[in-house]
């Protein structure tokens, strides 16, 4: 006989009485986690290069009443996230989300290793470091947590020239959370990734207004949606619903998950 009673939606997509870390919170996929993640009543630790848009971000929500903190660092620097950890020491972080990438176009055979470090150090080492800090802590405190890290369908299907660089280091964020998921589930510890499409981020905005000055872009964007069974790009909201998702008990059941938020496009 199964007792077991389903607790209520709400219940299930609440974050009441978690502390979340979001990387590259200012703007876009990682803003927009930060909002919805406010609206399910987390407490908030939001990182990023960019401190004007940070601030910004930071008293918006607290004007809504959400609890928030943040601090400006540079992810490629480890010295600065072993700063971050230690300054909060003695606060509980239930949920991480790794959201902070970079994206510069080169062509793989006009790359050298400063290039390829500094993307590395942003896209893959920073997450690295920042789950190990993480993991350490919840193993520390013996309770559970919650990863949420972002890669990107680059990882699984090469699309856009000139971002081997780019590629490489999303799958190597794919490696290192089903790595993790299989290490430390039995303590509590979920891990899972999500693998955005074109998203209409400042970012992407940034490439399109690069098209006149190099029209692969061009072609690329359109071969993209042509292939996209939903025929469009996608909006920051639309991955930070399936974070909230990983990060909340909706997902209970789920760790070692690679999710595309795609429009279809991997299926394609």
């Amino acid at each position: 006989m199964n007792d077991f009673v389903p607790p209520p939606i709400a219940d299930l997509m609440s974050l009441r009485g978690k502390t979340a870390v979001i990387t590259g919170a200012a703007v876009g996929m990682g803003a927009a986690t930060a909002r919805r993640f406010a609206e399910a009543e987390a407490a908030l630790h939001l990182l990023d290069i960019d401190q004007k848009n940070l601030l910004a971000l930071q008293t918006e929500l607290r004007d809504a009443g959400a609890t928030v903190d943040s601090t400006v660092l540079d992810l490629a620097k480890k010295e600065d996230i072993d700063a971050f950890w230690e300054k909060v020491d003695d606060t509980p972080i239930d949920v991480l989300v790794n959201n902070a990438g970079i994206f510069p176009f080169r062509g793989f055979l006009e790359t050298d290793e400063a290039f390829v470090r500094e993307v590395m150090d942003v896209n893959f080492m920073a997450v690295y470091w920042m789950c190990q800090h993480f993991v350490r802590r919840r193993l520390r405190d013996k309770e559970a947590g919650t990863i949420v890290n972002i890669g990107s369908i680059e990882a699984s299907l090469p699309f856009m020239e000139g971002l081997a660089h780019y590629a490489t280091g999303k799958v190597a964020v794919i490696a290192l959370t089903r790595a993790l998921a299989h290490d430390y589930g039995k303590k509590g510890i979920r891990a899972n990734v999500v693998l955005p499409g074109g998203i209409r981020t400042q970012g992407t905005k940034k490439v399109i207004q690069g098209i006149w000055k190099d029209w692969t872009l061009l072609r690329d964007g359109v071969k993209y949606l042509g292939r996209s069974p939903l025929g469009r790009m996608g909006q920051a909201d639309e991955v930070a619903r399936i974070n909230l998702m990983l990060a909340s008990d909706m997902s209970s059941y789920m760790t070692g998950a690679v999710i595309a938020v795609d429009g279809g496009f991997l299926s394609a």
